[in-house]
């Protein structure tokens, strides 16, 4: 997959999601540093702007009814999870009610990912994809 360079504040979205999706269709995940890097976002503050435009995917999946796409991007330090900001992120959405941190956290960690996996992975439509 070709890499565009994204060193400006704004991260291609469309090219994200398209990272994103190829790491669900593997029924896998990545840290924000191999996505960040994967999508072409350079620094400065590229794991910040990686979170910035995670969320507005987040958003988009949320109102559309889809599993988060942004579950397959977790942490090297949170052993799989992603990083706290996912979990209130979801809980701002109305899609989780637990802290960030935690059995409640890891368990609606898992659901979404799984659904995730399930949604891209070669299984899914693509009337369910959209």
């Amino acid at each position: 997959m070709g890499r565009t360079s994204t060193s400006s504040a704004e991260v291609d979205g469309a090219a994200l999601r398209a990272v994103l999706e190829a790491v669900a269709a593997e029924g896998a995940t990545r840290t924000y540093a191999q996505v960040a890097a994967a999508a072409g976002i350079e620094p400065p503050q590229s794991i910040h702007r990686l979170n910035m435009a995670l969320e507005r995917l987040m958003d988009a999946d949320a109102a559309a009814g889809r599993p988060l796409l942004a579950a397959v991007v977790v942490s090297r330090t949170r052993q799989g999870l992603p990083a706290p900001g996912f979990f209130a992120h979801a809980r701002q959405l109305g899609r989780y009610h637990g802290p960030e941190r935690g059995s409640a956290a890891a368990e609606f960690h898992a659901q979404e990912l799984a659904a995730v996996h399930e949604r891209y992975s070669g299984e899914g439509t693509a009337n369910e994809r959209e």
